[in-house]
């Protein structure tokens, strides 16, 4: 990940988001990890950056539909 893309992670039973490079969360915490997804989604969309979801044991299999950031894509 690249400093400031999207980061949603959970840490004893909560989930946060935070952009990535920085120790602050960007938001609310969340009960599900369904709601901290949406919220790092949309935020990452907004912000046009990648979005990436992990536990607390390291990367989770859901990837985001917004992984692909434009400074990413050639051509």
């Amino acid at each position: 990940m690249a400093a400031g893309d999207i980061e949603t992670f959970h840490r004893n039973g909560i989930w946060f988001n935070r952009i990535e490079g920085e120790s602050q969360t960007l938001g609310a915490s969340f009960e599900t990890e369904a709601e901290a997804v949406k919220a790092g989604r949309g935020a990452a969309m907004a912000r046009q950056v990648a979005h990436t979801v992990r536990t607390e044991e390291g990367p989770s299999k859901d990837e985001s539909a917004y992984e692909r950031h434009p400074r990413d894509l050639i051509g």
